[in-house]
């Protein structure tokens, strides 16, 4: 007698995915997404002869406003996974208008720099 036949009927168990471990995942996802335009960002922040890539226009604009906008779009990179994990991993709406005004902010300054001293 095989011992198959003993056994009784087996019961399968699904893994229970929380809202952490979306949110890490989509974190995850996003960092992977954004992971060439963060090195460009910092080789564009951190490489002088950068600013003739961009035309006349750029290559007038001082060094350090050219500097200061390139680390900063790449701070704001690094920050988009972490904002984007959290975000999932709440899913509230009070959350969400909160980091919908974390983000306005952040592109208006982002806007306001590039202006400032790109043009």
């Amino acid at each position: 007698m095989s011992s198959k036949s003993r056994q009784g009927p087996q019961r399968e168990e699904t893994v229970q995915i929380g809202r952490g471990m979306w949110g890490w995942l989509a974190g995850l996802i996003t960092a992977v997404i954004i992971g060439f335009p963060l090195s460009a960002a910092i080789a564009y922040a951190t490489h002088p002869a950068t600013r003739k890539l961009f035309g006349d226009r750029l290559s007038n604009a001082s060094a350090f406003g050219f500097s200061l906008f390139w680390w900063v779009l790449a701070l704001l990179l690094v920050l988009l996974p972490f904002l984007v994990g959290v975000g999932v991993a709440k899913l509230s709406a009070r959350w969400l208008t909160v980091f919908g005004v974390i983000v306005v902010v952040l592109v208006v300054g982002l806007v306001v720099l590039g202006q400032l001293f790109a043009f």
